[in-house]
């Protein structure tokens, strides 16, 4: 059941593989940071447990796409390479909570689960007003809770472990 904030109580734990491939994301995350971008990364697994995609962040201007968040561009690259049918088995793992646009790319691609780990109310406390990074306050879970198919969520999770990659970035 889905509430009215578009929170699912049932969410669940995460299994012993959703800490792997978040931790995953935290390694991409790093990397990212080093190579200059926002500390953000996903990765999309397949029902079978092989990685689809995966994708650091490539919004930091003025090079990169503000359009060009972590999860969007690993459910772009997954949905290249696999169906839908095959996407509706298969989650996308973030260092942090989609955005409402990372939402709706993840939905319009069909992808049937997502972890996360960094809540973006979390991430908000972490970047402040940072203009590179205007949050904004609207969950993925109320995002997926407009759409016409479920998306099955669960996260935060390991977030004390997610904030350590931002750790003096933001205030740069």
């Amino acid at each position: 059941m889905i509430t009215q904030d578009g929170s699912n109580p049932g969410d669940g734990i995460p299994t012993q593989s959703d800490i792997t491939f978040l931790r995953r994301t935290f390694t991409l995350a790093r990397e990212s940071r080093a190579r200059g971008k926002h500390p953000f990364a996903a990765v999309v697994v397949g029902a079978d447990g092989r990685v689809i995609s995966e994708a650091g962040n490539n919004s930091l201007p003025p090079d990169g796409d503000p359009t060009q968040h972590a999860e969007v561009v690993a459910a772009a690259r997954a949905a290249r390479l696999k169906s839908p049918e095959e996407l509706s088995g298969a989650t996308l793992y973030s260092s942090a909570e989609p955005c409402c646009m990372c939402a709706g790319a993840i939905y319009w691609c069909n992808i049937g689960r997502v972890v996360y780990a960094l809540s973006e109310e979390r991430l908000l406390r972490l970047t402040g007003d940072h203009p590179e990074n205007p949050t904004l306050a609207l969950t993925c879970r109320r995002v997926f809770a407009s759409g016409q198919y479920p998306v099955q969520v669960l996260g935060p999770a390991l977030q004390d472990e997610a904030a350590q990659v931002h750790e003096g970035f933001w205030g740069r």
